[in-house]
């Protein structure tokens, strides 16, 4: 985010904000309203009972509005898996160089567990949407195959293939996918019990269940 910039006028330092970055404030603060607001609606409705209209409604403005700042209604469910994979990306290539494919994933999921731990609230009633709604499953479903494809080069790396991008190869996609399982199963699991034990332990349960000895 751009910083004030500083410009002299007549000799006297003249301090303005950037436009850019005073827009893209503004635009996270009325994304975050939106996503409050159409997440109680869920709560009260159902996702698929819940119309486009009736949440831009409900936040002040018209459809069109709606439109400038999520693309479809599951985008106000799931835009911020795309934040998410990219912070896992970074930690997974963060990791020390030598640490195994499995342990680095687990270590890198790391920043799933935090998001959950900050607002389980939010988690488990994402969970209980896509138990609910097809749809919405269906696009979890995609965005979680999309959210693949950044971690397959590193996977690639750490089980020796080295220059594999996972495309030919199917090993990499196959650890990054039963690493993804576990997290699934570890949430189903937290939802069942209302979100009573530590995700991260549901987790280290199923991860070693897949790899026993591991972690």
């Amino acid at each position: 985010m751009l910083g004030p910039a500083q410009g002299t006028i007549a000799g006297v330092t003249a301090i303005t904000t950037h436009e850019p970055g005073l827009r893209e404030r503004t635009r996270r603060a009325v994304r975050s309203e939106l996503i409050e607001v159409a997440m109680d609606l869920f709560g009260e409705k159902g996702f698929d009972a819940t119309t486009i209209e009736e949440v831009a409604a409900a936040a002040g403005m018209s459809r069109r509005s709606f439109f400038r700042y999520f693309p479809s209604k599951e985008d106000v469910v799931l835009g911020h898996l795309d934040d998410l994979g990219e912070a896992v990306a970074a930690a997974l290539t963060a990791r020390p160089e030598g640490e195994d494919a499995w342990t680095a994933l687990r270590r890198a999921f790391d920043v799933l567990i935090a998001d959950t731990e900050a607002d389980p609230a939010r988690t488990l009633a994402l969970m209980r949407m896509l138990d609910t709604s097809a749809v919405l499953k269906a696009r979890f479903l995609e965005r979680q195959m999309r959210l693949q494809e950044p971690l397959i080069p590193e996977i690639a790396a750490r089980l020796g293939l080295k220059g594999s991008t996972g495309g030919v190869d199917p090993r990499p996609r196959a650890v990054i996918g039963a690493a993804q399982a576990c997290i699934e199963a570890a949430l189903e699991a937290w939802m069942a019990a209302d979100g009573a034990p530590p995700v991260r332990d549901l987790l280290d349960d199923a991860m070693r269940a897949v790899r026993p000895g591991s972690l």
